[in-house]
This record gives C-alpha cells, structure tokens and sequence, in this order.
C-alpha cells in the first residue's frame, strides 16, 4: 500500500501499512542519524519481534540498543520510565539518537513519552504491533503515563517521524488482545463514518478470524480517518476531542478496576455503549441507532456491561477527564452514525442512568 500522510506541515510524517513491513531497512533509513538507536520494547513482543527490527536497522548501519520493560498497563508509571531514562543515559543516547516504540499501545504511549522529555525531546518511530495500536494510539503524537487519579494524566504531545504498521504482526495477537483492538477501529465509524460501519457489520467476522484483507482495510481506513482529525487539530482545541468517543467512561472503567484488569479496548468497548445510551437519553440519537451501536460492540465479542463499581465511585472517576471545562465534565454524543459532538450541557441524572443501564 501507498503510505499515507499525517499532514502537519514541517512535520508531516507517513504511516507505512502492509504485511512483512519490520524487515523492509529501507523504511527505517531515512530517519537514522549518526547516534544509537534505542529500541523500547516489551517482554511479550520482544522475543517475537525485536530481533528481526534489530537485524534491519544493523543492515543500514545503525547501532542499537536493546530496551526491554515489563508488559501491561501498569508499565505506563514513572518507575518505568525512569528506568528507560536510565538505560539511555547509560548508553549515552544524545540528541541524535532515534528511539523505536515497537509494540502495543502501551510501549507506544510510553515510549513517544520519553522521546518527548529526554534531553528535552529525541526523535522517535512509532512501530505498532497489535490492532489497537496501530488504528489509533501510534497516530497523532499523544504520548502519556498514567497516574492513580487517571489514566494518560501525565504526558505530552510528541508526533513520530513516521509510523511502521506491520499486519503480519496481529497474527501473533491473543485472541482479547484482537478484539480490544476492533473497538478502535469501530470506533472511527461510529463518529466519522457511516458507510464504514456498514462495512464493519458486513465484515466484523473477517476481522475476527484474522483475514488479512480485512484487516489491512480497517487499519487503513482507521488510520485514514484519524489522520485527517489530526491535520486539522493537532492540540485537540476542538474537533480532535470526538475521538474520544466512549473514552471519558471507559477510562473511568480503567481506573476503577485498577489498570491492567480490563485491556483499553474493552474498557472503551463499554464506554461507547454508555455515550449511545447518554445520546439516546439526551435526545441526540435514535433509540434504534443506540442499540445498533451495541449490537456491532457485541458482535465483536466486546463486553456491553462494565464492572460493578458503585455509581458514585464512577462518577468520582468521570470528573478527571482532560475534556473537562470550567469544572465540568464534557462528554462526546453521537447525533447519528457518523456524526459526533462534544458537549459541557449534559444533566448529570441522565449521566447516571446511563451508566446504571450497562453496569453488570
């Protein structure tokens, strides 16, 4: 495929999609300066992939440095960016070193992090290789770590020199971890595109037994879709906060469960079944389009009810959202398929009922 292009003026990076993408040198030449490449990955990838990412950057004559962390959501913590900082430092990483995030989204917000604040911003590769990752969390340059009191708390806007999504790598997704990434993707329909959605009703046993076809079309279209909200707001002034749709629940969900419990995906998966109902209750979307939301969440093998967390424990949670305006908590509707807006006006009984009527 074609690269496309995040379109940020100076700073317009492509995103390389297709199978066999890891080994391909040529992708990672143009982004080599003359210091150490450090490569941040996790236990879980590493072993299935670093090696081969290892052997093409030394075939363009890089040297590299090995940074494997621990797995999970919990890794997102200052403790472990401090010890990425600390095997930089002890490499002797300067300012002309490339750091390669190579994994989930996890290693991606992680790394884009460290890349942002290490002598004072490094530039980085965002090299994806689970679903989720590569439809949303490697596109756009947010970067984050999570705090006790909120998820991606602490963090900062860093764009990659380019994103490297390697399909072949979902062959290798656990099961979950697959369908966790299918809530980003319809996601991307649900707030820009209805003939997509279409698609995804259509298809959504393709991706889940792992066509290739199938899924090289969803994460380009994902990424295609979110490429152009980041063109035309970067910083999230605006238009860029409807990406967050089901986000502002399901990081809630995150949260309350203590991270790690429930995958991103799966928290989000829930989230949007929430914001449906909160449309539906708030007079934006049609009852029948709300459940048609659930539906295709459910047919995705996604859970439709979050945990049994008391009610004011989740609205405790909702009130650290970084949409949050003038003290109050703004929330991302669905006005059809397609069609997303954020709103501050939303009465907070309707909130209540609606998450009420998806807790388990």
């Amino acid at each position: 495929m074609q690269p496309l292009r995040v379109a940020l003026g100076e700073r317009t990076y492509p995103i390389h999609i297709g199978a066999g993408l890891l080994d391909d040198a040529q992708i990672y030449a143009p982004h080599l300066r003359a210091g150490m490449v450090a490569v941040l990955s996790d236990r879980k990838v590493a072993p299935l992939y670093l090696a081969r990412v290892r052997k093409a950057l030394e075939k363009i004559g890089a040297r590299v440095l090995e940074v494997v962390i621990e797995d999970g959501e919990r890794a997102k913590s200052w403790a472990t960016l401090d010890r990425v900082f600390d095997a930089l430092l002890v490499a002797r990483c300067g300012r002309d070193s490339l750091l390669v995030a190579l994994g989930g989204g996890v290693i991606g917000d992680l790394g884009g992090f460290a890349a942002a604040t290490y002598q004072r911003g490094i530039p980085f590769l965002q090299v994806p290789t689970t679903l989720l990752a590569q439809v949303d969390s490697s596109v756009g340059g947010k970067t984050a770590i999570n705090h006790a009191r909120g998820k991606n708390m602490i963090g900062a806007f860093h764009q990659p020199l380019a994103v490297i999504a390697d399909v072949a790598t979902l062959d290798s997704l656990p099961e979950r971890e697959l369908r966790a990434g299918i809530a980003e993707v319809i996601k991307h329909g649900f707030i820009l595109d209805p003939v997509f959605v279409e698609w995804l009703e259509t298809n959504i046993e393709k991706l889940l037994a792992r066509d290739r076809g199938a899924l090289a079309h969803a994460v380009w279209r994902s990424c295609e879709l979110k490429a152009r909200v980041v063109a035309e707001d970067e910083r999230e002034a605006g238009l860029r906060a409807i990406l967050n749709f089901g986000h502002t629940f399901g990081h809630a969900i995150e949260a309350g469960a203590g991270y790690g419990e429930w995958l991103h995906g799966e928290a989000i998966a829930v989230g949007m079944v929430m914001a449906a109902e909160l449309s539906a209750r708030a007079g934006t979307l049609r009852r029948e389009e709300a459940e048609r939301v659930t539906r295709l969440v459910a047919r995705a093998g996604l859970p439709v009810r979050g945990p049994k967390l008391p009610l004011e424990r989740y609205l405790e949670l909702i009130q650290v959202d970084k949409k949050a305006a003038a003290g109050k908590v703004r929330f991302i509707l669905l006005e059809g398929m397609g069609r997303a807006v954020l709103r501050g006006d939303i009465d907070a009984q309707l909130v209540r009922e609606s998450i009420a009527a998806a807790v388990q």
